[in-house]
């Protein structure tokens, strides 16, 4: 998997380093705030890709899709946050055989204090993304 551009000096593999530590401190954030409020990672990862989505492709193949797990993982995760009162599951008009998951209440009320934490820390550092995507010109 070799590119055709120039070779890698080592100022790119600094700012790749610094681009993934980046990375792994957002990451980290989010992992802690989602903690706080009594989700998991992933489950704060799951709500948020069902939140994003259209209402028709809210469905178990989307979290998967979206969070990049095997089917019958997704499916785990799914019924976890049902069993938490988060998500309802609510069979599709168009195709009765389709499941379409629903945000409740509790969920549209932690999603939203988690949203907004997180995009203030967005803010926050996107100069420094800025800095370091400069790099890479």
């Amino acid at each position: 998997m070799r590119s055709k551009t120039k070779p890698l000096q080592d100022a790119d593999y600094a700012a790749l380093a610094e681009f993934r530590h980046a990375i792994r401190q957002f990451q980290a954030f989010s992992e802690q705030r989602a903690i706080e409020v009594g989700l998991t990672p992933q489950q704060h990862q799951a709500l948020l890709a069902i939140r994003g989505c259209s209402p028709e492709e809210a469905t178990v193949g989307h979290v998967a899709e979206r969070l990049i797990l095997k089917p019958h993982s997704a499916t785990g995760l799914v019924n976890r946050l049902e069993a938490l009162a988060l998500i309802v599951r609510e069979v599709a008009a168009a195709d009765r055989r389709r499941a379409l998951l629903r945000l409740t209440p509790k969920a549209f009320a932690m999603l939203d204090a988690l949203s907004l934490v997180h995009r203030e820390e967005i803010q926050r550092i996107r100069p420094l993304f800025g800095e370091i995507f400069a790099q890479f010109d």
